[in-house]
């Protein structure tokens, strides 16, 4: 488990800039932003995949996906943060907020804000109730259990979060009685994960230093992919670049030597900081940017 705010020191051992939780380690390959996260493993345990199989249903997943991350809807829920909440007192979690987010995270800030995020929540729940879930579907796409256009398309954990969040939603506005087929759409998906997690084996727990050690002493699960030369920003394999989000946590950049790029991923070789270890650090490309180092943003 890693703190709520910076700095993370485990992370900062392997040398990883970037500043949002989680991450994925496999080996000495370390995966950056929950959209390549979930990727990833759909790649590797293709028996266990909750993706899409038929070329429709993956253009939904996508859309959602964009809708989600891209058009506003994890950030408009952040701005529903009860004022009163103890944290927004501290001033340790407000500095790394407004590092976070890029702007005040103060109370006042915050409140301003509320109307308008209350707006585009609201609208949220339309979009579902009366769009993807009118029909009495249990799951999004239809499905018998969870998919992907659930978990993290759909993103039932935004709406779960926000829900949960006492204080977040007035209840005049949004609420189970006004959309009671996205909060049956929550509590089935809350159902889902107990029972996921009654049913997985128990995960083993390390310490900090285990972690790493075990990390750093491991191979790469991949081998080293190739630089697409007809990529438009122009860059060759194992020249220095940097590569960070550009909606936040912008102020952390990784830089290291260019070990791949395709069209969906960017892939940097950087040592560590414990160790000097060799690290693969895989960024992906949708809201990220990259540059060669010294050079004009691309």
């Amino acid at each position: 488990m890693q703190p709520p705010t910076l700095p993370r020191e485990d992370i900062n051992a392997l040398g990883v800039k970037y500043r949002r939780i989680p991450i994925l380690s496999i080996g000495r390959d370390v995966y950056c932003d929950s959209r390549l996260i979930l990727q990833k493993l759909e790649d590797r345990f293709p028996s266990g995949a909750l993706g899409a199989s038929q070329p429709d249903q993956k253009a939904v997943e996508k859309l959602l996906e964009k809708w989600v991350i891209d058009g506003g809807i994890f950030a408009r829920a952040a701005q529903l943060i009860p004022t009163s909440l103890p944290a927004l007192r501290d001033p340790v979690f407000l500095a790394d907020r407004e590092d976070y987010f890029g702007n005040s995270f103060s109370r006042s800030a915050i409140s301003k804000k509320r109307p308008e995020a209350l707006v585009h929540m609201r609208d949220a729940f339309e979009f579902l109730e009366f769009g993807f879930l009118a029909d009495g579907r249990q799951w999004i796409l239809g499905t018998e259990t969870p998919s992907l256009a659930d978990i993290e398309d759909a993103a039932v954990w935004v709406f779960r979060w926000v829900v949960e969040l006492k204080g977040a939603l007035p209840p005049s506005l949004i609420s189970g009685e006004q959309f009671p087929k996205v909060y049956s759409w929550i509590d089935r998906f809350s159902k889902a994960i107990s029972s996921a997690k009654a049913s997985a084996p128990k995960p083993t727990t390390l310490r900090s230093a285990e972690a790493i050690k075990h990390i750093l002493q491991a191979d790469f699960a991949e081998s080293e992919g190739q630089v697409d030369e007809n990529d438009p920003v122009g860059l060759k394999k194992d020249q220095d670049v940097e590569s960070w989000p550009i909606d936040t946590g912008s102020n952390h950049r990784d830089r290291g030597r260019l070990v791949a790029l395709t069209s969906t991923e960017v892939v940097l070789a950087s040592p560590s900081k414990v160790g000097g270890k060799e690290i693969h650090i895989h960024h992906p490309r949708t809201s990220f940017t990259i540059q060669a180092v010294g050079g004009a943003k691309l």
